[in-house]
């Protein structure tokens, strides 16, 4: 690297802040440009990319591998995250592809099936269906997953019932 010192100084803000998360190239150009001008923070990002520090691809990559396992939601929602990041509308695309929405609706409903429980029919419909809407799940997608987890959950209750006899 250059000994300039306004360079140097751009690229450790940079590195400071991708130290905490990995960011997107237009994240760490929107952070830097805040403090330095256009032609150093060009310079940093090409550093930065140098140094495989900033790649939209793998961002792109980590960020529906942590959606889908942490805090599943639609590829839909998840490609709009990554274009809402600043990650190109084709390279979203391309992360999120083969996503299994039926699989990603599933495990989200799960969690909040469980905390329903007891529910009426109404109640649990009316709000699982809230909940894997605000997660970008297709109503199609929405309805199979709800009849999943409400006969899965009556199921289990019946069963619990039998035990007692």
């Amino acid at each position: 690297m250059n000994d300039d010192p306004p360079l140097r100084r751009a690229h450790l803000v940079a590195l400071r802040f991708l130290s905490y998360r990995p960011h997107t190239e237009t994240e760490v150009k929107s952070r830097l440009r805040s403090r330095f001008p256009a032609p150093i923070v060009e310079q940093v990002l090409e550093l930065l990319k140098d140094e495989a520090l900033v790649d939209d691809v793998r961002f792109a990559s980590e960020w529906r591998a942590g959606r889908e396992s942490h805090n599943p939601r639609s590829g839909w929602a998840i490609k709009r995250e990554l274009v809402a990041k600043g990650v190109d509308g084709l390279v979203a695309e391309e992360a999120v592809r083969d996503v299994d929405d039926e699989d990603n609706a599933y495990r989200a409903g799960l969690k909040a099936a469980g905390r329903l429980e007891g529910s009426d029919m109404l109640t649990f419909n009316r709000r699982l269906w809230s909940h894997l809407k605000r997660r970008g799940f297709s109503d199609s997608v929405s309805r199979r997953t709800i009849t999943q987890l409400w006969e899965e959950m009556d199921a289990r209750s019946e069963s619990g019932m039998q035990e007692e006899l």
